[in-house]
């Protein structure tokens, strides 16, 4: 027998049991297809994952106030007295050569009220370089120079949610809303950027001299965050090395005494920001596989049964010069094409539901082709590995007891 005609055989003896067939091969079809959708959808949340970072800004590098234990329990970020400072910022600024910029971060809640009504939102107390750090540019008007930061102007660049609560369909350039009685001006606009990787909008924001939050607004003289941006990818490391001497020596901390700080990459954010939904991926596609397994046994099932009605078949060719290699191919044969045939309605069922859920649903999916390949291989082997068994207990029979068989 060739294999066009080994083919031809195990083509007629699935189509000639169709549904038998279809009911063998829905394991696999049901397995493939979940492994897909599964993995476009993990696939999809790592790269939406990865958007929302890249809107963080480039190179970035964050630095947090450490929190002080007494007694085992933690006194809360700040707490033993390695609060940032302007002070800091100055130093960093001064000292810093890996560094392309470096902005303090004062938040503060606020109600703004102007235009045509109030809005609860959030102001950040930054830096000029804060918008390079960030990437972010702005839609119109001007941004904050050093010169306001030292004369602790009350201007204020606000975000496009902001925009639509206090001034739709107006031009807020030029206009006045009022932060806790404090009257800012606005200078500018901000682009939209959408959310964030914990889910918050970041164009409900407003922006304003880190000195003027500190003297009008937070109430204090410390900095909740420090952020800033290496001078490129490769100078990640060394930044953030240098960063963190820098912060040392500005808190007066002796070799061997622990940071009072935290510095974080993007890169370190992102990687942390991946590994769950990794592991949540994994964890899915390895249920769904078991569907494969399960299929795969199906499959043994169905051609055990298949050898049993067939096994006069078998003594009639064994007996015209059939050799007992010639069954166990055909069988196997016929194992494969039917892994196979389910493989692949699997993949373009996987296919068009992981495209339905995004149509329908907030979640983004992202098709992985490497792994539609590996489903299409592992439906294969699949047939070979659960079609092996019967294949070989078909290539044993006796010829003159498969030709008495009723």
């Amino acid at each position: 027998m060739n294999w066009k005609n080994i083919l031809n055989v195990a083509m007629k003896s699935i189509l000639r049991n169709r549904m038998r067939s279809l009911l063998t091969m829905l394991g696999i079809i049901i397995g493939v297809a979940a492994v897909i959708v599964m993995v476009a959808i993990g696939k999809g949340a790592q790269a939406q994952i990865e958007d929302q970072i890249g809107t963080l800004g480039t190179n970035v590098i964050i630095a947090f106030p450490n929190a002080s234990r007494a007694g085992g329990v933690s006194q809360g970020a700040g707490s033993n007295g390695g609060r940032f400072t302007l002070d800091d910022v100055d130093k960093i600024e001064k000292n810093a050569t890996q560094l392309a910029g470096v902005s303090p971060v004062i938040r503060s809640g606020v109600q703004a009220i102007g235009g045509s009504g109030n809005w609860s939102t959030s102001i950040y107390g930054v830096s000029p370089s804060y918008l390079d750090i960030r990437q972010w540019p702005l839609a119109s008007g001007e941004f904050f120079t050093d010169r306001e930061i030292r004369s602790r102007s009350k201007v204020c660049v606000i975000g496009k949610t902001v925009v639509d609560n206090l001034f739709p369909n107006q031009d807020p350039v030029g206009q006045e809303i009022r932060l806790r009685n404090v009257p800012f001006k606005v200078i500018g606009v901000l682009t939209q950027k959408g959310q964030n990787a914990a889910g918050a909008d970041q164009d409900d924001a407003i922006l304003a001299p880190s000195t003027t939050v500190l003297d009008r607004l937070s109430g204090g003289r410390f900095i909740q965050q420090l952020m800033a941006s290496a001078a490129s990818p490769a100078q990640m490391t060394q930044a953030q090395e240098e960063m963190r001497g820098l912060l040392r020596e500005s808190h007066r901390l002796q070799p061997g005494e622990d940071d009072d700080f935290v510095i974080r990459n993007q890169t370190e954010i992102a990687e942390a920001a991946q590994q769950t939904t990794q592991v949540l991926t994994l964890l899915l596609a390895s249920i769904a596989g078991v569907s494969l397994v399960v299929g795969g046994i199906g499959i043994m099932n169905i051609m055990l049964v298949s050898v049993t009605e067939r096994t006069r078949e078998i003594g009639i060719r064994m007996a015209i010069g059939a050799r007992g290699s010639d069954v166990l191919t055909q069988f196997l044969v016929e194992s494969v094409v039917l892994g196979l045939c389910g493989g692949i309605i699997g993949i373009l069922t996987g296919v068009g539901v992981a495209q339905l859920v995004q149509a329908v649903s907030d979640l983004h999916t992202k098709i992985d082709p490497s792994i539609v390949i590996l489903s299409f291989i592992f439906s294969g082997a699949v047939g070979v590995f659960f079609g092996f068994y019967p294949a070989r207990k078909a290539a044993a029979l006796n010829p003159i007891e498969a030709l008495r068989y009723e």
